[in-house]
């Protein structure tokens, strides 16, 4: 048994794909499989159920992943005590990204990051926020960016970016603009475009109308805060959106505050330890990108 095959059977399971399974860790289709069955000789059991469209876990495959996930995290806690007495910054690094949010510090820091270790390879994907941090607790992903309704999200650290109002976003014009304030119930009476399940904003909302007991019509999702605007500037629907997601559209949208939502949309920086040399050397180029202090951990105040 070795390593990589608990690697390849935790990318098969989480991708539910061989296909997407072998781009993600950079082998071939053919391999990825070739090593997932010569893991299932070795245990004695089929683990991957390979019969429908998706390739998904059978019980005993379930049941290795908890071990195979664990066994992983052993290994890198290994590698981790020995490049801290070393001071060696090396390995790879997966960075999470949520879907929909292009964040060009983010950026900035992978990029400098690089320039300074070229020999830690970077790999970055993209999930919703409750996927990620799922990820960022089971150990295959070093460092996400995600939106979350609690900072730092339970079992982890973070490090805040940005904290502020969930708004609704109206074309010129619409009924919810005069008084230019609206609540929950008020958007009750329209359809709504939203966010996916998964995504801070969405959670925020979702929240809010549980403890107020309402239950709003969501007509339109979409993964992207670009086409949930513009679904809503084309009268589609009133848009759930942070505050800032609406900058820059003043000509066909009005952020409409709603005084009954009080908590906050953050989009922060999130890992489980920065005892990985790595990890704590793309923090500080995150927090040099950002413009943030080391020790930011609450909300910002905008």
């Amino acid at each position: 048994m070795e390593l990589r095959q608990l690697e390849y059977l935790g990318a098969v399971a989480e991708e539910a794909s061989f296909t997407r399974a072998a781009a993600r860790v950079h082998v071939s289709q053919s391999g990825i499989s070739a090593q997932v069955r010569q893991l299932e000789r070795h245990l004695g059991a089929q683990l991957i159920d390979r019969s429908g469209r998706t390739a998904t876990l059978t019980p005993a495959g379930a049941s290795a992943l908890e071990h195979a996930r664990a066994a992983l995290a052993s290994a890198a806690a290994v590698r981790r005590a020995v490049d801290a007495v070393t001071g060696l910054v090396r390995g790879r690094l997966v960075v999470g990204m949520v879907r929909g949010c292009t964040v060009a510090p983010l950026f900035a820091a992978l990029a400098s990051f690089h320039r300074a270790h070229p020999g830690v390879e970077l790999a970055l994907v993209e999930d919703d926020s409750d996927q990620l941090l799922d990820r960022v607790r089971a150990g295959a992903v070093d460092l996400a960016l995600v939106g979350t309704p609690d900072v730092p999200p339970a079992g982890l650290h973070a490090l805040t970016l940005l904290a502020e109002p969930v708004v609704a976003a109206v074309p010129l014009g619409h009924p919810l603009t005069r008084p230019a304030r609206a609540t929950l119930a008020d958007l009750a009476a329209h359809p709504l475009v939203c966010l996916p399940r998964g995504t801070g904003i969405r959670t925020v909302f979702d929240r809010a109308c549980s403890a107020a007991g309402i239950e709003p019509t969501i007509a339109l999702q979409a993964s992207s805060p670009d086409a949930v605007a513009d679904l809503a500037a084309r009268g589609l629907g009133v848009a759930v959106l942070s505050e800032s997601m609406t900058a820059g559209r003043a000509d066909r949208l009005r952020p409409v505050p709603l005084t009954d939502l009080t908590d906050l949309a953050a989009l922060a920086l999130a890992w489980s330890s920065s005892e990985d040399p790595a990890v704590a050397a793309l923090l500080a180029h995150c927090r040099d990108a950002f413009g943030r202090p080391s020790d930011a951990r609450l909300p910002a105040t905008r």
